[in-house]
């Protein structure tokens, strides 16, 4: 007999996109401390939970180990699925299999697809929406091997073009917030929406009062009553389903642990008689709509006034104790559509040459984003016209990549949360920057920068030292050094000073090292570009490069078609992994350096076998130097005190609260006139200029 009562409980995946987007490196975020990044800190916090949820015991001991993905309706955001697959490998495996599992049992998998880029798709042309779509269909195929039956509408932000779109593109069904459709269907079933063109698509309306317990209730503090909740009105003569969506950040990220509350909450389901745990695959599979919606459009299910938080100060906003202005959110947003206006006519213009069907094949560009960058290996030689050179072919992809930018350029967090100077505004207008660059300066860059910087001076930020959209653009958006500049830099860095430097590709680029010859080469576009760089060491552990663009071996990027000369490029501009490779080989030389010169090669000897460490022998030589400080050779004394500062400052050791005491002692003893020549060693020991006046007593 079918169970009574469905219930779904769907997770909604997704992280703003916080990469360089010229290099594709994610930046350290030193608010996701003790984590890399956001990504790598909710992938701990939630994304590998739910992978592998623990079930207790009465005894709190751990008696299963369950993937939930297996068990959750859920999407994946096709950006964090990209960073997923590379940098939580076990995370995304499983994901993976939870969905392949769910066909092998119920012809229907858990996994929904999402449009590539998070788009409010009620502010985007028909033509946007296509490409999203068909971009976030051919991402999903790669991934799951099948195509989506259903796909979540990026903040469920709809309207009855959004939905002719995807009952164009073969999608069955989406999900909705109960206001967004006048009447929803009874028993938590499915419906039925006719687009104005004819189309029809099944629209699932999720339990708006459950959801908002999980998400922000207390629903998950007790899962006895979570559990009582989904059961409440239960009548095993009348079927129907509760089903609850939510971000799947909920779990294990906004609320510590609370996978544990789902795994719970999902074996005792599965024990009770009268109810299914399914999907909203499944569900439309099931229960084919037989009642009709009416949509409200346009909404969001995060906006009380349709779609206004992504284009004005409509009061929504995250932080609900403050009063901050968004008015800032219509000159972004503004200036952003005037750029994708300039820039879609000239990929139009421009593209006409070179592909068969320019737009055709902006829209075949996802299946090249989705997989693998590799310009041998894509799919886009077969839009482009025959015959055409292959700087005409690099051209090309670098087009499709200006378009890849211009459809970034809008991703949803951009307005979503509260300041202009937040991380996500500021990535939405690193990639108008990308997309300024690909244009280039033949197609009037410039001047598209000069419009959108006029416009952006009229967005203000909350925090007076920001000020406004243009000051944010130019302090935070504009790399004052060109992302191939300091990789070009970091690469010949790498090469000189880490001998154990496994590869100089990054994600991005090929990269060649040749003597002083530095050569990068895009791995979508097939742009190669070549450097003069000659690096130089100073200090503990520092290096100075100098680059020369070489356009005269490759036609310049447009990126670089305003530099000139010799560019300086210190350590701290290096992309970080070329820079945190560059730190430790200098601290691994320069540390073996001063051990030899403070130790000699006998005693370094000597004290491996004595099973000492070299910290700890520069520990106990550096106290010995300073109680020997007030006796003869006090210069030479005084060097080598400094000398092995710098050995603990290389090998990442702090400086000795004793040594500090002792130092202190043997130079207070001295009267005022004699410390003078302790000023230096003051200084690395961390002690200010008093201690070289003061008289008060010890």
């Amino acid at each position: 007999m079918r169970a009574p009562r469905r219930v779904v409980i769907h997770g909604h995946f997704y992280q703003p996109p916080r990469e360089d987007p010229w290099l594709e490196e994610m930046p350290r975020q030193p608010g996701a401390a003790p984590w890399h990044d956001w990504n790598e800190r909710i992938e701990r916090e939630c994304y590998r939970a739910i992978a592998a949820a623990r079930v207790q015991s009465p005894d709190g001991r751990i008696a299963r180990i369950r993937n939930l993905y297996a068990a959750l309706s859920f999407d994946v955001g096709p950006t964090l699925f990209e960073w997923m697959e590379h940098h939580a490998p076990a995370t995304y495996r499983a994901i993976l299999e939870a969905d392949r599992l769910a066909v092998a049992r119920h012809g229907v998998g858990n996994a929904m697809a999402q449009p590539y880029h998070h788009v409010i798709l009620p502010l985007a042309s028909r033509r946007d929406k296509v490409t999203e779509v068909r971009w976030g269909i051919a991402d999903f195929q790669r991934r799951f091997g099948r195509h989506p039956e259903g796909m979540w509408l990026p903040e469920t932000a709809v309207d009855d073009e959004t939905l002719d779109v995807l009952a164009q593109e073969g999608i069955q069904f989406t999900v909705l917030a109960p206001g967004q459709v006048a009447q929803p269907p009874r028993h938590g079933r499915p419906g039925r929406y006719r687009t104005a063109n004819g189309r029809a698509i099944t629209v699932c309306c999720y339990d708006g009062t459950r959801s908002h317990g999980v998400a922000f209730g207390r629903l998950l503090v007790n899962a006895r009553a979570w559990k009582a909740d989904l059961l409440a009105d239960l009548d095993p003569a009348v079927p129907d389903a509760v089903t609850i969506a939510t971000d799947g950040e909920t779990y294990g990220h906004h609320h510590k642990f609370s996978e544990m509350a789902l795994a719970w909450v999902f074996e005792e389901l599965a024990r009770e008689p009268h109810v299914e745990v399914t999907s909203y695959a499944r569900l439309v599979a099931d229960w084919p709509p037989v009642e009709s919606v009416t949509l409200v459009e346009p909404s969001a299910w995060s906006c009380a006034h349709g779609v206004e938080r992504w284009r004005s100060d409509c009061g929504c906003r995250v932080d609900g104790h403050a009063n901050p202005s968004q008015a800032w959110r219509t000159p972004l947003r503004e200036g952003l559509e005037a750029l994708r206006d300039a820039l879609d006519a000239r990929f139009a213009e421009e593209g006409a040459a070179l592909f068969r069907d320019a737009w055709g094949a902006r829209d075949g560009y996802g299946a090249v984003v989705a997989a693998e960058p590799d310009v041998r290996h894509d799919g886009v030689r077969g839009w482009l016209r025959p015959g055409l050179t292959p700087a005409e072919e690099v051209r090309a992809r670098e087009l499709l990549e200006m378009a890849r930018d211009t459809l970034r350029m809008f991703t949803s967090c951009a307005w979503f949360f509260d300041d202009l100077g937040g991380l996500e505004p500021v990535q939405a207008l690193r990639y108008a920057a990308r997309a300024l660059d690909l244009a280039g300066a033949t197609a009037g860059a410039e001047g598209l920068e000069r419009a959108l910087r006029t416009t952006l001076r009229r967005a203000l930020s909350n925090d007076a030292a920001l000020g406004t959209g243009e000051d944010i653009w130019v302090r935070q958006v504009r790399p004052l050094v060109p992302a191939g500049v300091r990789l070009a830099a970091g690469a010949q860095a790498a090469a000189t000073f880490v001998p154990s430097w496994p590869s100089p590709d990054a994600p991005a680029h090929q990269i060649e090292v040749v003597g002083e010859r530095v050569a990068l080469t895009h791995r979508r576009t097939g742009r190669r570009r070549h450097y003069d760089v000659t690096v130089q060491r100073s200090g503990v552990a520092e290096v100075q490069a100098y680059v020369r663009p070489r356009p005269d071996l490759d036609r310049a990027a447009p990126d670089e078609h305003l530099l000139a000369g010799i560019v300086p490029v210190s350590l701290d501009e290096y992309p970080e992994r070329e820079r945190l490779a560059v730190r430790d080989g200098l601290r691994t030389v320069r540390t073996h350096e001063l051990a030899r010169r403070l130790f000699g090669e006998h005693r370094l000897a000597t004290l491996a076998l004595a099973g000492t460490t070299l910290v700890d022998a520069a520990v106990t030589e550096l106290q010995h130097e300073v109680d020997q400080l007030a006796g003869p050779e006090t210069g030479g004394r005084v060097a080598r005190l400094l000398a092995l500062c710098d050995l603990l400052e290389l090998a990442g050791h702090h400086l000795p609260f004793e040594a500090q005491t002792r130092f202190a002692r043997v130079v207070r003893a001295l009267p005022a006139p004699a410390r003078a020549p302790f000023a230096e060693a003051a200084r690395r020991l961390g002690f200010d200029d008093t201690l070289l006046v003061d008289d008060e007593p010890w």
